[in-house]
């Protein structure tokens, strides 16, 4: 069972036990009331199984014969086929009986190198994003580098947390900004506050490998090559989401301008030793921030 599945099967025995109302419950799953109520029903005789999909591991209704692959394929190898495109190809190969959509032949054809790719141009729009619905929907990240204690300790970075929908905002000193440290900073979150349903991150090395030359996107996630804080999130079920530009996390950006006349107060009020240093991780600077 997959955390997916878990997550459903979670908000559905909370309808069962009357903690939240079955509309509530199709909003959080992504469905509609009446399948709600007929996994309820199901529930009973079926168990927990019922949040998985009976054609799990068995082969699709609505699969195409490798017989019209086959003869799909040889149709288009032939010299007067090179230059048809997947929609034109579907409509030539539907008059010889065999009937396959576009962009199913597309996909056929990209894999057998009879077609490439084309990816279209987007104008840069940036748009106000509206905030997720509830708390724990989603969390933005991303660390500061200045110089909180005015070089009066070993810390030198702040990592900051702040949920999507309230502003909430909770945070920790570390020494620096690399993935043992923003790994311990995630999983004191998760042990206080629970797991969040995604993150949004920057493109920083901790949080994506970069492309290969000469790799496409859909060849990395094949390959699956991720980063140990990828690797933690998708054991944890936690969606990552990588901002295409600082604006589109600015809220967590903005906060650390907020957070500036916490550690003025610190500095001015605090002893100015290591020690110190170290026991502001979160309890005096941050004290108003959680």
């Amino acid at each position: 069972m997959s955390q997916e599945e878990r997550d459903r099967l979670d908000w559905l025995k909370r309808a069962r036990d009357k903690k939240m109302t079955q509309r509530e419950a199709a909003e959080k799953i992504g469905t509609s009331e009446r399948w709600v109520r007929k996994l309820l029903r199901r529930m009973k005789t079926e168990g927990d199984g019922v949040v998985v999909h009976g054609l799990r591991g068995r082969v699709s209704n609505r699969k195409i014969p490798s017989e019209a692959k086959e003869r799909a394929m040889a149709a288009l190898q032939q010299p007067e086929w090179h230059d048809f495109g997947p929609t034109f190809a579907s409509e030539q190969l539907a008059k010889q009986g065999i009937r396959v959509s576009d962009e199913t032949l597309r996909g056929w054809m990209i894999e057998g190198g009879l077609w490439k790719k084309r990816t279209r141009k987007l104008e840069d729009v940036h748009l106000s994003r509206p905030r997720r619905s509830a708390f724990g929907e989603l969390v933005q990240w991303d660390t500061s580098d200045h110089d909180w204690l005015e070089g009066r300790g070993p810390v030198k970075h702040l990592v900051h947390l702040i949920d999507d929908a309230t502003s909430w905002s909770w945070g920790r000193f570390v020494e620096s900004d690399s993935t043992p440290f923003n790994m311990g900073v995630l999983w004191e979150y998760l042990e206080k506050h629970g797991r969040m349903v995604d993150v949004y991150t920057d493109r920083d090395s901790m949080f994506t490998v970069p492309l290969r030359k000469g790799e496409s996107k859909e060849q990395r996630v094949v390959a699956d090559r991720l980063t140990q804080l990828g690797r933690a999130l998708r054991e944890l079920g936690i969606g990552s989401i990588l901002a295409l530009s600082p604006q589109a996390k600015g809220r967590v950006e903005r906060s650390f301008l907020r957070a500036g006349p916490f550690g003025e107060t610190f500095a001015s009020g605090q002893s100015a030793n290591a020690e110190g240093g170290q026991c502001v991780s979160g309890k005096r600077i941050l004290a108003r921030m959680e």
